[in-house]
């Protein structure tokens, strides 16, 4: 868009547009209103709109009165304008907003499929599902996919997170907590009674805690975040955290509005 390309330019053809209306009462705090410009900066892009040629003013005050030189001048960036919108337009006809997935089986280019939401993760086959995409690319089973044009609900249940919260190494660490209290905890599930897919934790003293029960870890870095979001997508999370380091769970599991418990894992 070469018309615009230098400074004030796009302001300027602003104020020829405007100035053309031949409204007599346009002011320059009209002009400023109308652009979201200071009346200052109207005053002086006018006073170079007249030493250019293109509107007539007496003492650069209203009434402004656009020349023919403004009046080509406008028809001139106005066509360049259009015919840089046209191709942003043409551009975003075309654009597609692409979803990733993983392929359960083998799919094919224009292949619509149906989306299902597993351990986290979302996947295309070809069964029909309440959430259905389509392929744009070939792809293999168990590799990645490309899919446009979503369209239904994916069906997924929000997880729930069962906070539990242990001394801090000057309260003693992992020789002050009730290991049995965490291992029940663990094999009893959720509130709900449903197994925990998913084990984070938060700060030395939980690490250690988890690996004498011999339990993996799955969440380590940025636990409080990564567990609401792997709770957002349907899992259930376990959080073994270390002192204050509860409250940044809470906060960031209220925020999200995922359903959550604190235990307290001393003795």
């Amino acid at each position: 868009m070469k018309a615009f390309k230098k400074r004030g330019a796009l302001t300027h053809f602003q104020i020829l547009s405007e100035i053309s209306k031949q409204d007599p009462h346009l002011k320059q705090k009209d002009l400023a209103k109308t652009l979201g410009i200071t009346i200052q900066a109207v005053s002086e892009n006018i006073k170079t709109l007249i030493e250019l040629g293109y509107i007539t003013s007496k003492d650069g005050r209203s009434p402004y009165k656009i020349t023919q030189a403004g009046i080509d001048k406008v028809k001139k960036d106005a066509i360049s304008l259009r015919k840089y919108s046209d191709s942003v337009l043409e551009t975003m006809n075309h654009y597609k907003t692409i979803w990733p997935a993983i392929a359960k089986e083998d799919l094919k280019k224009e292949d619509i499929v149906g989306l299902y939401m597993d351990n986290g993760v979302l996947y295309a086959h070809k069964k029909e599902e309440n959430a259905t995409g389509v392929v744009l690319d070939d792809a293999e089973k168990d590799m990645d996919v490309s899919l446009t044009n979503l369209t239904g609900i994916i069906d997924m249940t929000v997880g729930e997170v069962t906070v539990i919260n242990v001394p801090t190494i000057k309260d003693g660490g992992s020789k002050s907590t009730d290991l049995n209290l965490i291992n029940n905890v663990y094999l009893k599930g959720t509130n709900t009674g449903k197994p925990f897919d998913k084990v984070a934790v938060a700060g030395t003293v939980s690490r250690a805690i988890a690996k004498k029960l011999g339990l993996n870890i799955d969440i380590e870095f940025a636990a409080p975040q990564a567990s609401a979001n792997a709770a957002r997508k349907g899992l259930n999370i376990i959080a073994i955290c270390v002192g204050d380091m509860s409250k940044a769970f809470t906060r960031e599991l209220e925020n999200e509005k995922i359903k959550y418990n604190i235990i307290d894992g001393g003795k």
